[in-house]
C-alpha cells in the first residue's frame, strides 16, 4: 500500500521540507490546475480538471444546509496577493501587502525557511496553514458538529454548530477552540485559544497567540462551497484582513492514508529500523 510516509522522510531531508510538498493535487510551474499527475477527470475529459456535480443545495432535517462531502480547494502557499518570499503566487483575494504591526514585521523579516520549518519535524501545520493546503478535506456533518478530516497527517477538527459559546480554561493548542453558529443558510466557525507556534502558510506569514479566525462557509449548490477567512491578531496586525476562495465537491476519490512521524531524521540515517511486519 502506498502512504505519504515517503513524503514525510523527504520533508525533513530537505530545506524547504513539507512547505513545498503539494501532492497531486499542486501543479508543476507552468502547468495548468487539473493537468498535473494524479489529476482525476471529470466527465468528458476536459483540460479543466474533474467537472463539479450539479444539482441543488442538499439539506439536513432541520433545513440547514449539509456540508458534507470530499472537498478539494484551491491551494494558497501565499495568504497575500502581493510577491512572496518563496516566489510563488499570492492569492488574488487576498491584500497586496499584510497589514503589519512592527513586531509582526520584525518576525516576518526575520524569517527564513531554509533554516528550518517547524513542519519538517512533523508539528502540526495549525489551523490555517491546514486550510490553505492542497490536500483534500471530507466534511462529515451530523447535528450538532461538524467533523473536518484532513488528509494531511490524518489530522481532524470538531466543530460544534449549535451556537454553543467557547469553553473556559482549556490549554491553548496547535489549532485552536472552534465554536460555530448558523447565519442563515452560512455556518459561522469562530476559532481562539492558539499556542502561536505555527505559520499561517507555505510563504511563512506570522502570527501570535492572540490569533483569532472566523470562517465562513456557505454551499450554494451541490458542487460548490464559498469558503471566506478573516484574520484577527492585534498583535501582529493593525487591522483584520481576510481571503475568499471556492470549494469543490469531489465524488471520484476519497482521502489518503498520510503518515509523517516524528524522529524521521533518525529513520532516514538508520537510527530507527523498519519493523519488519509478518506477512
Amino acid at each position: 500500500m502506498i502512504t505519504r510516509l515517503h513524503l514525510g522522510i523527504l520533508s525533513a531531508a530537505v530545506a524547504l521540507s513539507v512547505v513545498g510538498l503539494a501532492f497531486s493535487q499542486e501543479p508543476a510551474p507552468g502547468q495548468a490546475k487539473g493537468q498535473g499527475k494524479g489529476a482525476a477527470k471529470g466527465k468528458g475529459g476536459g483540460r479543466g480538471g474533474p467537472v463539479a456535480p450539479t444539482g441543488p443545495t442538499p439539506r439536513m432535517p432541520d433545513g440547514k444546509p449539509d456540508l458534507s462531502g470530499l472537498w478539494f480547494r484551491p491551494y494558497t502557499p501565499n495568504m497575500a496577493s502581493g510577491p512572496a518570499k518563496d516566489t510563488r503566487q499570492g492569492d488574488p483575494s487576498g491584500p497586496k501587502e499584510l497589514p503589519f504591526t512592527a513586531l509582526g514585521k520584525q518576525q516576518w523579516d526575520a524569517y527564513d525557511a531554509g533554516s528550518g520549518d517547524y513542519t519538517g519535524a512533523c508539528l502540526p501545520f495549525g489551523l490555517m496553514r491546514s486550510m490553505n493546503s492542497p490536500d483534500p478535506i471530507q466534511f462529515i456533518q451530523h447535528e450538532p458538529f461538524l467533523a473536518l478530516l484532513y488528509e494531511q497527517n490524518t489530522w481532524f477538527k470538531l466543530i460544534p454548530t449549535d451556537g454553543r459559546p467557547h469553553a473556559k480554561n482549556l490549554d491553548p493548542t496547535w489549532f485552536g477552540d472552534s465554536v460555530g453558529h448558523w447565519e442563515n443558510d452560512t455556518l459561522v466557525v469562530h476559532t481562539n485559544n492558539f499556542n502561536g507556534k505555527t505559520r499561517l502558510d507555505t510563504a511563512g506569514h506570522p502570527h501570535s497567540d492572540q490569533l483569532e479566525i472566523t470562517e465562513r462557509f456557505t454551499r450554494p449548490d451541490l458542487g460548490h462551497m464559498a469558503y471566506e477567512v478573516t484574520i484577527h491578531d492585534p498583535k501582529t496586525f493593525t487591522e483584520d484582513w481576510g481571503n475568499k476562495r471556492t470549494f469543490t465537491l469531489r465524488t471520484d476519490t476519497q482521502i489518503m492514508e498520510y503518515s509523517c512521524e516524528e524522529n524521521n531524521k533518525s529513520f532516514w540515517e538508520g537510527r530507527i529500523k523498519v519493523p519488519k511486519y509478518d506477512q
